[in-house]
């Protein structure tokens, strides 16, 4: 896969920025938030829209077929090799609930399983009481911000809103900015918003890139999660081209879809958005994080996108601050396969509930 050249201008422009952001006091270091190529690299503060490096991205359709397919058909992590990695995957997890049928009693529910996402016994006998194994975030419509706020309040556990007219993204620009801003005052760590697709379709790319960056702009101090929708994006092109506009645009997280669309998270579209995610870190030296979303549902599955993180942009990208996953189902499977590993016996779906 080609995702263009990579300009000089771009590396430019972003390095000026880089420098510019720094003071004498702060050193790289002290803010960096993970490595690439042995350089370390910043939180995403986005850059001057370059036109030149969206046009020059193209996709090889069959060759990132190709490779995901890699992923599902290798031999997998086996023993305590699999359980290390699916305890991570639930550290990665946003865990959510985005139903229109949604109660404040539902949420409190949901935040108490956030907070212990495995049963106590399973937990002994896995040895991992010191690790606190919790999820990375929960995941509610706007009117539930303050219940989720409290519930998890003290364990660490962000709290995100969706937000801008979530799932469509389709009401009246300032609607959606006002919306992210109450969000936030209510006490969201995090947005996760949904572009305009049709910006897309018309590849008009400065509407695109000032949307998002309003929207980040209304954020503050709240971490910006940007939805594609790549299931309505029809190409890959298209989602590699979006993912470079939102990542330009500051977004600290692009994620592939709300859950809502017909196609979601799928490994080929997730392979293009990481490998954009890699050039632009490549570019500028600053990280942006990655969320499937949608259809993630098995714990082979969440192996097989960990897999995807750590060969292509390395353990860096292996933790909370960077990766995510948008689902809650998965949840019940990965906990039934590590008490198989505690104990032998696989346990029925029922004991391990969500909400």
């Amino acid at each position: 896969m080609t995702l263009g050249d990579k300009p000089n201008a771009v590396r430019d422009s972003s390095l000026d920025r880089l420098s510019e952001s720094h003071t004498n006091s702060i050193s790289p270091s002290d803010t960096a938030i993970a490595q690439y190529a042995g350089r370390e690299l910043q939180p995403n503060r986005g850059i001057p829209l370059n036109l030149d490096w969206i046009d020059a991205v193209r996709v090889n359709t069959s060759a990132v077929e190709r490779r995901a397919q890699t992923l599902v058909t290798r031999r997998t992590v086996k023993k305590e090799w699999q359980a290390a990695w699916l305890l991570r995957a639930i550290t990665c997890m946003d865990l959510t609930t985005l139903s229109g049928d949604d109660t404040d009693e539902r949420v409190r529910r949901l935040c108490a399983k956030a907070r212990q996402p495995l049963q106590q016994e399973n937990v002994q006998k896995l040895g991992v009481e010191s690790l606190n194994i919790r999820v990375a975030a929960v995941c509610v419509y706007h009117t539930f911000v303050e219940t989720a706020r409290r519930a998890v309040e003290g364990s660490g556990i962000h709290v995100a809103a969706v937000s801008t007219g979530f799932p469509a993204g389709l009401s009246p620009l300032q609607e959606r900015v006002n919306e992210i801003r109450r969000s936030v005052e209510a006490g969201a760590d995090e947005i996760d918003v949904v572009i305009t697709r049709a910006h897309v379709f018309g590849a008009r790319w400065q509407a695109l890139y000032d949307e998002i960056a309003t929207f980040k702009n209304a954020c503050g101090p709240a971490h910006l999660k940007v939805i594609l929708g790549t299931g309505d994006l029809l190409t890959l092109r298209n989602v590699a081209r979006a993912s470079l506009v939102a990542m330009m645009a500051g977004a600290d997280f692009i994620k592939t879809s709300t859950g809502k669309e017909a196609v979601n998270a799928t490994l080929p579209v997730s392979l293009v958005m990481v490998r954009a995610i890699r050039e632009y870190a490549h570019e500028t030296e600053m990280a942006v994080g990655f969320k499937p979303a949608g259809g993630i549902r098995t714990a082979k599955q969440s192996l097989e996108w960990l897999a995807l993180m750590k060969e292509e942009l390395g353990t860096s990208w292996m933790k909370a601050e960077l990766f995510r996953f948008g689902a809650s189902g998965m949840l019940a499977d990965i906990e039934r396969q590590l008490e198989h590993y505690a104990t032998g016996r696989y346990s029925a779906d029922y004991r391990h509930p969500i909400a």
